[in-house]
């Protein structure tokens, strides 16, 4: 049965998409780049502005990677009808990296730091807070995800080629023994990555729960970004064969899961330096408890966990695609208010060379610099995801998942 049925995308919905994606993303990318280029007051803004975007849509890609090695390791069954997003969206790193070259070339319009080399503390932080290292490290980071993505993505390529079951068997079971270690490996290099990118936008302050906060909410990025893309494929073929009201369900409570422990992992960091009470640690909260940023500090605590939290507990909701779809994307716009919360109340240096009152700083460029990254990183994407038929069509326990979601 699943040899002789077609699984290929459907091409010309995606491919309209993927035109309306580069149209907005391409349009905008100008806008944010003649800015840039033509008013040189609002150029770190506009970088700025550009770094939210890429670490929102960043982190959906390189989540999907950090879901599709979880999937090989755990071997769920949700895993397997999700399986080719998360391999569309691990194969987006090249696009990724290209997104993040104006924020490695405009490094001192962004971090503060750049621009202190006088301060004793951040003095005491070299070298791993310089230039050269930064962007060192950076390189790096892409290194060992595009490795890890590459050898995932060529075994299941591979494994859709064969037609012998025994090598179809062995291909999973290489994915599987590979996903072991490496996950190690890819929550320490996402942990490096978000003090990199992040973190340091603030030198004198620091969290040893940072990465974790970033792994756990790109993960829950990616599922989100997922339900939406299944949800609005799964009226169609060949999805619409395929995907059933478990593994909504299935996905939904992974969902839940991670709204849960995104809660978690910022009460435990607030609970820390909250007792600790150490005038280097607490500036960053007191930063964001004035201005707008005190409304969206308790917005996200409703809305980013408490709504979230309650909605998902309703069972027959997380099993209606079109439900948790809304959801999903509810959620998603909180993440990125989230990003927006972690990125914008950092300190900057002005024109002048003088720390800028950031209290207030809300750009323009903030709405519009995530739809130009989004706009372009899903073009991409969708073009991943025309490539490889929509399930991993010779995987053993392909027809066991399928008649998973069909389960009451």
């Amino acid at each position: 049965m699943i040899r002789n049925t077609n699984f290929d995308a459907p091409a010309e919905q995606i491919n309209r998409w993927r035109t309306l994606a580069l149209g907005i993303g391409g349009i905008l990318s100008i806008v944010i780049l003649i800015v840039a280029l033509l008013f040189p007051e609002q150029r770190e803004q506009a970088l700025r502005s550009w770094l939210l975007g890429f670490i929102f849509w960043g982190g959906i890609g390189i989540g999907g990677l950090g879901v599709l090695i979880l999937q090989y390791l755990t071997g769920g069954a949700w895993g397997i009808v999700i399986r080719r997003v998360a391999e569309a969206a691990s194969r987006t790193l090249p696009i990724i990296f290209v997104l993040f070259l104006p924020v490695m070339f405009g490094i001192t319009y962004i971090y503060e730091w750049t621009h202190l080399p006088n301060d004793p503390i951040v003095q005491l932080k070299q070298p791993y807070l310089s230039v050269q290292w930064w962007i060192i490290r950076a390189v790096l980071y892409f290194i060992l995800w595009g490795v890890m993505a590459y050898l995932l993505n060529r075994w299941s390529a591979a494994q859709d080629q064969t037609n012998d079951a025994d090598t179809a068997l062995k291909l999973t079971n290489d994915a599987s023994k590979f996903s072991g270690p490496t996950m190690v490996f890819y929550v320490l290099v996402v942990s490096f990555a978000a003090i990199d990118w992040v973190m340091t936008l603030d030198p004198h302050w620091y969290s040893t729960i940072w990465g974790l906060l970033f792994a756990a909410g790109w993960a829950l990025s990616f599922f989100c970004f997922a339900v939406a893309i299944l949800a609005a494929l799964s009226d169609k073929a060949p999805m619409n064969r395929i995907l059933g009201s478990r593994h909504f369900h299935d996905i939904g409570k992974l969902m839940l899961a991670l709204v849960m422990v995104w809660a978690y992992f910022n009460f435990s960091q607030f609970l820390i330096i909250w007792s600790g009470n150490l005038p280097e640690e607490t500036k960053w909260y007191l930063t964001r408890w004035e201005g707008t940023w005190k409304v969206i500090g308790i917005l996200l605590i409703f809305f980013h966990f408490a709504f979230p939290f309650l909605v998902l507990l309703n069972r027959d909701l997380k099993r209606k695609a079109k439900w948790l779809a809304i959801m999903a994307i509810f959620i998603l716009v909180l993440r990125l208010v989230d990003m927006y919360y972690l990125i914008g109340p950092s300190p900057r240096i002005g024109m002048n060379g003088q720390e800028v009152d950031f209290i207030n700083s809300f750009s323009w460029m903030d709405i519009v610099a995530p739809f130009a990254v989004g706009g372009i990183w899903l073009w991409w994407f969708f073009g991943e995801l025309l490539k490889r038929p929509l399930v991993p069509i010779n995987d053993p326990y392909l027809e066991g998942a399928i008649e998973h979601g069909k389960g009451h």
